[in-house]
């Protein structure tokens, strides 16, 4: 029940910036952890970015400095802003979270569809 739909992604110029987001649908009671990844070509996806419901953050060395992950509890949604972008940075992202639905007692991961992020001049 429900999904968590994303979207930001595109072609930018090295040194430029995009904001991504992602927000979760249906019944939800409550999102725990949420977190954005990547997947480069020929390579395995890669944690980016997390940031719990408190609002406590982590980030891959790779991306310190230059991206910012944030969330919006009352709007169910998480964004990844993202500044001095370089080529390496090429990849899909995927958003992913805990979610407890209305009427489950279970929580479960989600995992969106990938938005496309291409950094090239």
């Amino acid at each position: 029940q429900g999904q968590l739909v994303e979207s930001g992604g595109g072609l930018v110029q090295p040194g430029g910036s995009l904001r991504l987001s992602c927000a979760a649908s249906g019944r939800i009671f409550s999102i725990n952890n949420m977190g954005w990844y990547r997947q480069a070509p020929g390579k395995q996806r890669e944690l980016v970015a997390t940031i719990s419901k408190s609002g406590s953050t982590n980030y891959a060395d790779s991306v310190k400095g230059r991206f910012t992950i944030s969330r919006d509890n009352a709007k169910n949604t998480m964004y990844l802003q993202m500044t001095s972008l370089k080529p390496e940075d090429t990849a899909v992202y995927y958003c992913n979270a805990q979610v407890r639905r209305w009427g489950d007692l279970r929580s479960l991961e989600h995992w969106g569809q990938g938005t496309l992020v291409t950094v090239s001049s």
